[in-house]
């Protein structure tokens, strides 16, 4: 064998071992989890042939409890990019097989390489996260290498899309990578997200409570917010990621992909004519109305089981992307809380970065009363949403299906903080606050001596609704641009956006706004 020859051999030995991982030992181990490894994921992720690995060959530098006796090339994680349906992506994903997929300080160094190019590049980063966390041998080299991966996140975000993808543990300070990130995915029963785990936790707080329980997918998915979607499997996950990516633009300065679509424009939605009850109090489900505006139904619901009283998601209208935020008055009758604030409020805001026109779906008789929420900072979180609105600049499409009642009005993306294009149903009804409470703070001392009190009453809250309850008054000051039939809602949406595709609208220069928090 010459000495070319040998040299191209020792490659192929060192590029196998890294491709090897932990050992068939360990693959078989992550197989019985249910869990694909690191490049099975990574090969799932990607167009067939597309991956172009980095850093196959980068070792850890610790020499530290024997670890020098222990090296394996690739150093728990597979780094690179290739394309999702044609466009490319930079990806990465944590081997479980590797020293339990810990992060080491190359291991965190390889996955800053990633987000540096991707930056640079113009590029999404989708990182699929399977680790024991911070690999101890190595210290604070350990710990530097996750504040590196930290502040890459924040440098990128709103400038490039992140995804992860959470397919195993994620514990400690690994947790804030993916909750920098733009979404999070989580597989369940398999994924667990936490700061402390159950038996720190047990040993300070006494409580007692499962791996499960305590961080979860279903646990992420609808109580806490922390994930934004729930997958069965690791498959499940990777489809999820890869359709989202399809809906986004490759980086802030370019718009969304269009899709194709047969469904016509100009398509009538006859079934709006009927979805709102006769009873103002009776609910319906918003999403019936979402599906029936949108291209082909299709609807990509996030966060769909957190704070459900809001509906958050994306879809495409004439073949361009949207993101639509919805009040659902099947829960909690739509009023806006502390967590649909939150929600709403991220949501708008990734919109606005990434060039995506927001359709706003307002039913809402005003933010739910009560001490939890007061004391909770129901003030502070509800501005959030209004600031979030105000400050968007992409299209802003509204319309009022029902309710609009008090601050809540306002907030919903309103004429007044900028709506581009607002509109209402005929069974709109824009007021500071319902019929039965305008009532008796108006006419409390009439009612209280009209000789039959109950009939005073009723007659004046019939004349308040024929008055008030309705959106003419709105339309009249030109606050709505029009009050539409709902089977067209379809056809003047698309034609709306249509001409709002090309707006400028600037802002006063800052280094950057005080969102409250």
């Amino acid at each position: 064998m010459s000495s070319t020859e040998q040299r191209l051999q020792d490659l192929r030995n060192r590029k196998a071992r890294s491709e090897a991982g932990g050992g068939q030992a360990r693959v078989d181990a992550q197989h019985n989890r249910g869990k694909m490894t690191a490049r099975e994921r990574m090969e799932m992720l990607l167009d067939e042939g597309s991956f172009q690995e980095i850093d196959a060959l980068v070792e850890h530098r610790c020499r530290d409890f024997n670890m020098d006796t222990n090296i394996i090339p690739g150093d728990g994680v597979v780094t690179g990019h290739g394309t999702i349906n044609g466009r490319e992506v930079f990806a990465f994903a944590q081997d479980f097989t590797v020293y339990g997929g810990s992060l080491g300080e190359m291991h965190g160094l390889k996955i800053c390489k990633v987000l540096d190019m991707a930056l640079k590049t113009g590029r999404p980063v989708i990182g699929m996260n399977d680790s024991g966390g911070a690999r101890i041998q190595e210290g604070v080299a350990s710990l530097g290498s996750y504040a590196e991966i930290f502040f890459r996140n924040v440098r990128a975000s709103g400038v490039v899309p992140q995804i992860s993808v959470i397919m195993g543990p994620c514990a400690g300070g690994a947790v804030y990578s993916p909750a920098i990130t733009d979404f999070v995915i989580m597989v369940d029963q398999t994924a667990h997200m936490f700061i402390t785990g159950p038996e720190v936790i047990k040993t300070v707080t006494n409580e007692v409570v499962s791996f499960e329980d305590l961080g979860g997918a279903m646990t992420h998915g609808s109580k806490s917010g922390v994930s934004h979607f729930t997958a069965s499997d690791d498959e499940g996950a990777i489809m999820l990621a890869r359709e989202l990516t399809d809906l986004l633009p490759q980086n802030n300065l370019e718009r969304p992909p269009d899709k194709k679509t047969s469904d016509p424009i100009d398509r009538s939605c006859d079934a709006l004519d009927s979805i709102i009850p006769d009873v103002a109090s009776k609910p319906y489900d918003v999403v019936d109305v979402i599906s029936e505006i949108l291209d082909d139904g299709a609807f990509l619901e996030v966060q769909a089981d957190w704070a459900q009283n809001i509906v958050i998601g994306f879809g495409h209208l004439g073949s361009h992307t949207v993101g639509v935020v919805a009040n659902q008055p099947k829960v909690l009758a739509g009023c806006l809380d502390i967590d649909a604030s939150d929600k709403a409020a991220r949501f708008v805001r990734f919109c606005d970065a990434f060039n995506i026109p927001i359709i706003t779906l307002e039913d809402v008789p005003g933010f739910l009363p009560g001490t939890n929420q007061e004391w909770g900072g129901i003030i502070r979180h509800g501005a959030k949403l209004l600031y979030a609105f105000a400050e968007a600049t992409v299209p802003k499409l509204t319309v009022i299906l029902r309710k609009a009642y008090g601050g809540a009005y306002d907030v919903m993306s309103s004429k007044h903080i900028r709506g581009d294009y607002n509109v209402a149903w005929p069974t709109g009804e824009l007021a500071v606050m319902g019929a039965d409470g305008a009532v008796e703070i108006i006419h409390k001392r009439r009612i209280a001596h009209a000789r039959n009190a109950e009939q005073e009453r009723a007659r004046l809250t019939e004349d308040f609704n024929e008055k008030f309850a309705n959106p003419y008054k709105a339309a009249a000051l030109g606050y709505l641009d029009d009050v539409i039939e709902p089977n067209e809602t379809r056809r003047r949406l698309a034609r709306a956006l249509e001409m709002l595709l090309d707006k400028e609208e600037l802002r006063p220069a800052r280094k950057h706004g005080n969102i409250p928090l």
